[in-house]
């Protein structure tokens, strides 16, 4: 059965850095007249869904054949999915994030590339941070506002001998909009897919991100390779729920919950007139400078957060100490996000990661009444 794709690429080979000789393997187109046929309403059966906690049986019984497996962890669910070629990945219901990854490497062995962080929270609940996760913000001037937070199992495809493909929906309350992710794993790569559709009558304002927290060694045997001739700005790191910052950090983040209970209050001129600007001591504003990456081997080692544009398609993370690399491609996104927290914290410890993924930060995505957009990024494995 052929596999899916909400996002579409032209079909040509991309030249790469030159330390890779490869062609992208372009996914199938997505099919939207099959989509049409389904013989059951999403909204009516995820609004069936009971919250918590996922019936991981029924699971089993429904999706089970395609190369994936399910687990109860308290009131959530993993997805485990593993090729016979050796590569896996660990997705967590219902929140959408990806805790693993680890693809079949030169060596034979195979590699975790995703970063996590396990810890407790002051009630004495797990809290996990890291790995892949998606921070996706809708809103209009009409005080709507909508993040795709919970998410729910749609469908599980292909084989374990292929690839593998789990498709998750998340719909607003009353309705108004929808998102559908679509996570691949196959032999060189694991692909996160989104579409969300506008079902109001007004237009609405896309923000948001795909991120992933990749593991490294130290942030000083780590270079990013391919973004060179790319102009970026210097922001501050701004935190999501997944999102794992140095606590010498904290005071510069600006905390998601508040960020997105002003995203009503202030509407779009209000949400983004900040962005570009920065403040002297006297409290004055001027423009901040947008510069112009002249290193095609950026090395990590110093604490950055930026935001790429006028980007290539794709750019590669090279960790030199764990003789391993991973290529980051994106679709739909004209940004790309980056953030190191340095090497002012213990080498292999818990921040020794970097955070990169493609984004909508500085310019929002405008979906019309009706609108569907199409987004989604590629973590590539040319290690093999």
């Amino acid at each position: 059965m052929a596999t899916r794709s909400f996002c579409s690429f032209p079909k040509f080979t991309q030249r790469y850095s030159s330390h890779l000789n490869r062609s992208i393997k372009f996914p199938h187109f997505f099919d939207l007249q099959n989509e049409k046929q389904r013989d059951f309403s999403l909204k009516a059966w995820t609004e069936s869904l009971p919250s918590s906690p996922i019936n991981v049986k029924y699971l089993e019984r429904e999706f089970s054949g395609h190369g994936a497996s399910f687990e109860a962890i308290g009131d959530d669910c993993v997805i485990k999915m593993g090729l016979e070629e050796g590569s896996t990945a660990n997705l967590v219901l219902p929140s959408g994030l990806i805790t693993s990854y680890k693809p079949k490497m030169w060596h034979g062995g195979k590699v975790e590339v995703l970063h996590t962080l396990v810890s407790e929270d002051q009630n004495g609940e797990a809290i996990v941070q890291g790995g892949v996760s998606m921070d996706l913000k809708c809103l209009n001037d009409a005080a709507f506002a909508w993040s795709p937070t919970t998410w729910a199992l749609l469908d599980v495809r292909g084989s374990s001998d292929k690839f593998i493909q789990v498709e998750l929906i998340s719909t607003s309350p009353n309705g108004n909009m929808e998102a559908k992710c679509l996570v691949t794993l196959r032999d060189d790569q694991i692909s996160s897919e989104l579409q969300v559709t506008n079902s109001t009558a007004s237009f609405i304002q896309l923000q948001g991100s795909i991120m992933s927290h990749l593991t490294v060694s130290t942030p000083d045997a780590t270079y990013a390779v391919g973004l060179q001739g790319s102009n970026y700005w210097s922001k501050k790191a701004t935190a999501s729920e997944f999102s794992i910052i140095p606590p010498t950090d904290l005071t510069k983040v600006q905390s998601s919950s508040a960020f997105f209970r002003s995203l009503a209050q202030k509407g779009f001129d209000g949400l983004f007139s900040g962005w570009g600007t920065t403040k002297h001591q006297d409290g004055e504003k001027e423009e901040e400078e947008e510069k112009e990456e002249c290193n095609d081997y950026l090395q990590m080692n110093e604490i950055l957060s930026r935001i790429y544009t006028s980007t290539p398609v794709e750019f590669t993370v090279i960790d030199r100490g764990r003789r391993n690399s991973v290529v980051i491609q994106k679709s739909g996104f004209e940004e790309f996000y980056m953030f190191s927290p340095g090497s002012d914290h213990n080498w292999y410890g818990k921040y020794a990661f970097v955070c990169v993924g493609p984004c909508a930060l500085l310019k929002p995505i405008v979906l019309g009444p009706g609108g569907i957009w199409k987004g989604g990024q590629y973590l590539y494995n040319p290690n093999i």
